[in-house]
């Protein structure tokens, strides 16, 4: 198991444990609400979350290789908790630095290109309306 893969399982089971109570309260932090594809059962994960003009784009700190991204391609959808409200968004892809750094917030940039290496951008769901 690499490092990365360590520190993801350790991050899943020890520090989002305690993220969850504070993600969906302080920008850029958000929260992903899924359905395993497996179990069926609902989950929920803490990610960086920013708004784009049509919907949102997610830094995959851990990479596009995660569960909780398997979940929501696999389903077509998920719902964001982000600023006291939930918002359904569809339509995930998953995008390379090429295209995905660029949806971030010019601030943000910097602080992650580095590091991540993928994104994953989200569309507003057809049945909400845009705030």
């Amino acid at each position: 198991m690499s490092f990365a893969d360590r520190l993801a399982h350790f991050n899943r089971d020890v520090t989002n444990r305690g993220m969850r109570h504070i993600s969906g309260r302080i920008p850029p932090l958000a929260t992903v609400v899924h359905r395993g594809r497996r179990s069926g059962r609902d989950h929920r994960t803490p990610v960086l979350c920013f708004d784009t003009d049509s919907g949102v784009v997610i830094a995959l700190t851990y990479g596009p290789d995660r569960d909780w991204v398997k979940n929501v391609e696999a389903a077509g959808a998920c719902t964001i908790e982000q600023r006291g409200r939930a918002r359904a968004f569809a339509d995930p892809r998953v995008l390379d630095t090429a295209h995905g750094l660029g949806l971030l917030p010019a601030w943000m940039r910097p602080l992650v290109s580095g590091w991540v290496r993928h994104y994953l951008a989200l569309e507003r769901a057809s049945d909400e309306n845009p705030a």
